[in-house]
């Protein structure tokens, strides 16, 4: 059995619709007020906020990766 990362409550993962679910014991849909407080913090970047430079520095660092791998 898996364990939630933010309850430790005692999960199940089962394939819904193409996705994969936190089911708890009792059949029902996984979701603890720690997980939903956790979601409010994420915070996301566009792709203008950030620094040219640096974008520039993780593009040749993705591309030298995968070069890499493609050997």
């Amino acid at each position: 059995m898996a364990r939630c990362k933010f309850c430790s409550r005692e999960i199940t993962w089962m394939k819904e619709g193409g996705r994969n679910r936190p089911v708890d014991g009792d059949g029902g849909i996984h979701s603890c007020e720690e997980m939903k407080n956790s979601m409010k913090s994420i915070k996301s970047i566009e792709k203008t906020e950030l620094d040219s430079d640096i974008l520039k520095q993780y593009e040749m660092a993705i591309n030298t990766k995968v070069a890499g791998l493609k050997k």
